[in-house]
């Protein structure tokens, strides 16, 4: 009996892992939520007219903050020269990279000046390469207005995160890590840790 009941059973079939994860949790679909979520909630900020500085400050840290891998972010900003840094250091950058993106995903939310209404949809096939993937949004907020283009790239640790923008043409990283660069050839990589250190004690 035991024997027969074990040959009736269906053939074990291997199982890859990553195929799993890419159907559970792709890119695409991650982006898109997180957009959705943050556009929509401002949608309504501007609805009730609570659409300030502070209240979208806000919604960025609870909608978009989760989502960006700020450390990635900070590594490809300083470049070769994280690897010079202390841990202190290091953290000293990432806080100044959180505080910069928050300051820059409120400004893309406000340039949706008019927005009534929120329409995403994926320009183009996922670009993927091993755990990074490139995601182009079309957005569109009214009626009038044609479609914006926002490039998400993306990075995967457990789950898919931000690690860079691209908005009206500008990478917000490769901006950030042009600044440092600059500073840097000028004056040396001691004197941008103390700036940073100084404009973090400012805030």
């Amino acid at each position: 009996m035991n024997f027969a009941f074990a040959q009736s059973e269906a053939p074990k079939i291997p199982i890859d892992k990553k195929e799993v994860i890419e159907i559970l949790d792709p890119p695409g679909a991650a982006a898109l939520n997180i957009m959705l979520s943050a556009l929509s909630s401002f949608k309504e900020l501007k609805k009730s007219e609570q659409a300030s500085i502070e209240n979208t400050t806000s919604l960025v840290k609870i909608k978009v903050l989760p989502f960006i891998d700020m450390q990635t972010s900070t590594q490809i900003a300083l470049e070769d020269h994280w690897d010079q840094l202390n841990i202190a250091q290091k953290q000293l950058f990432i806080n100044y990279i959180e505080h910069s993106l928050i300051k820059d995903y409120v400004g893309m939310l406000y340039s949706y000046k008019d927005i009534d209404f929120v329409e995403i949809a994926l320009q183009k096939k996922v670009l993927r390469k091993d755990n990074k993937a490139l995601v182009k949004l079309e957005i569109k907020a009214n009626a009038q207005s044609k479609p914006s283009l926002i490039t998400l790239k993306m990075i995967r640790n457990e789950r898919w995160r931000i690690y860079d923008v691209v908005f009206a043409g500008v990478s917000v990283v490769k901006n950030y890590n042009a600044q440092f660069n600059s500073h840097i050839k000028r004056k040396g990589l001691d004197s941008l840790i103390q700036k940073t250190f100084d404009k973090l004690n400012q805030k």
